[in-house]
């Protein structure tokens, strides 16, 4: 067990999960006090979304190279770290709201903690832990602005909005849970970032 308490200290875990928490809490609040009402889905996937970008932070050590030379097997450890951090994500969520009105259904929260730790996963295998939060950041700030979703297309771009089980979200939301999981697990977070590069 000291391995895995000395694992979550490197790689903020306490840190992430109380911006977790407070983030929930705080927007959860706001929805309820004056939001475009129980439809709206966009309170539900800000907290995810943060939670998501606030746990990035904990994909990357605090040496790269270290990890990848180091006598452990680091490919389930990482895959484990992705999967986990989405499910507390979504279980903070799920918690919040029994506190009062539901922002999300179940297989709303799971599908786009799902997607959106998988975005993470590969922000940090291609830009590093420093930068894993901006893919979900873009996507999301896309997302909220863009117009209705006629097209196929538009229905992929703005998949976190969808309602559950429409295929474009789930199907979108799961190629991103895979991929992300599976490249951060065979890769670990980059240590040359392509964003933020100096050149």
């Amino acid at each position: 067990m000291r391995w895995l308490t000395l694992y979550a200290r490197s790689r903020q875990v306490p840190a992430s999960l109380v911006a977790v928490v407070v983030s929930a809490v705080a927007v959860w609040a706001l929805a309820g006090d004056g939001g475009e009402g129980p439809g709206d889905p966009r309170p539900a996937v800000l907290v995810l979304a943060t939670g998501a970008m606030a746990a990035s932070i904990g994909l990357s050590g605090q040496d790269v190279a270290l990890d990848r030379t180091a006598a452990i097997r680091w490919m389930p450890r990482r895959a484990a770290h992705v999967l986990l951090a989405g499910a507390v994500v979504a279980a903070v969520l799920l918690t919040v709201q029994t506190m009062g009105e539901d922002m999300a259904t179940t297989a709303f929260v799971v599908r786009d903690s799902a997607g959106l730790m998988g975005l993470v996963a590969l922000g940090a295998t291609f830009s590093g832990g420093q930068y894993a939060w901006t893919p979900p950041f873009a996507w999301l700030s896309f997302a909220f602005f863009a117009p209705p979703p006629t097209s196929t297309p538009m229905r992929v771009a703005t998949w976190m909005l969808l309602p559950p089980g429409t295929a474009a979200g789930t199907w979108t939301a799961l190629v991103l849970a895979v991929a992300g999981t599976a490249a951060y697990a065979v890769a670990g977070a980059s240590t040359s970032p392509t964003f933020g590069r100096v050149t």
